[in-house]
């Protein structure tokens, strides 16, 4: 009598796929594409700042808010202030503006040079740092904001171009406590409108920048004073050298 034999065919082990960030259904996968998400998204938005801030005046920013004295704020054309006003602020703060593309390698390693050394302390950010600061980010340091700082530089550097940035500049600076931009720090001091401004206003404004709400631009003494004149006489020597030529003043 023949027998049956049954038999049983044994199934093979499952292989487990192998997990890597690029697996979407793996943890460092989903991370990874979060992240991947997360640096796309801010690449947009920040296009999508710049290119709006391109045509449109900038209604406040981040520092504003924050000022615990209010805002006295009054956005004014770069046609409406006196050209010495912008020269006034090149000599003061950035004497390379119309040459570097948004950084001045000398200025940031001589800085870091004297700052090494002690004594007052020296900044090496250009106008264009300065901007993107002023309009898109806080104030205070550390690297992840200079990080930032730096990639919205390159940015107004390739869409505005530099006679919107100093605009901008000019309009978004904090020039007294609870005073931001030229054409309010010019009536604050003075009285009048940017337009009107003489060399000594306009020097004595660029003299305030640095530390708006320690200095002030009526009667000032010590090195404010002595900083304001210097960049009084140098206003002359940046018509002369054309060194506002990027910024096309009458």
């Amino acid at each position: 009598m023949a027998t049956t034999r049954s038999t049983t065919r044994r199934k093979a082990p499952r292989r487990k796929g192998l997990r890597f960030p690029g697996n979407p259904t793996s943890l460092p996968g989903k991370l990874f594409r979060w992240l991947l998400m997360l640096i796309l998204g801010f690449i947009g938005i920040s296009l999508l700042q710049v290119l709006v801030y391109k045509f449109v005046p900038v209604p406040v920013t981040i520092t504003m808010l924050m000022d615990k004295n209010g805002i006295t704020k009054d956005w004014t054309p770069l046609s409406e202030i006196d050209p010495d006003m912008p020269r006034a602020v090149i000599a003061g703060e950035d004497a390379k503006f119309c040459q570097h593309h948004g950084f001045d390698t000398d200025a940031i390693r001589q800085a870091m040079e004297q700052n090494a050394r002690g004594g007052r302390i020296r900044g090496g950010s250009t106008i264009s740092q300065q901007t993107a600061k002023n309009v898109f980010l806080w104030q205070g340091g550390g690297f992840f904001r200079k990080g930032l700082e730096a990639w919205y530089a390159v940015l107004i550097e390739a869409i505005w171009g530099k006679r919107r940035i100093m605009e901008v500049y000019l309009n978004v600076a904090e020039t007294g406590i609870g005073t931001y931009g030229v054409q309010a720090g010019a009536i604050r001091y003075f009285n009048h409108g940017a337009d009107k401004m003489s060399r000594t206003e306009a020097a004595r404004i660029a003299a305030v920048l640095p530390l708006p709400k320690k200095r002030g631009a009526v009667a000032p003494t010590g090195f404010t004073r002595r900083h304001g004149n210097n960049i009084a006489r140098w206003i002359g020597h940046v018509k002369a050298d054309g060194l506002d030529a990027c910024l096309d003043l009458t």
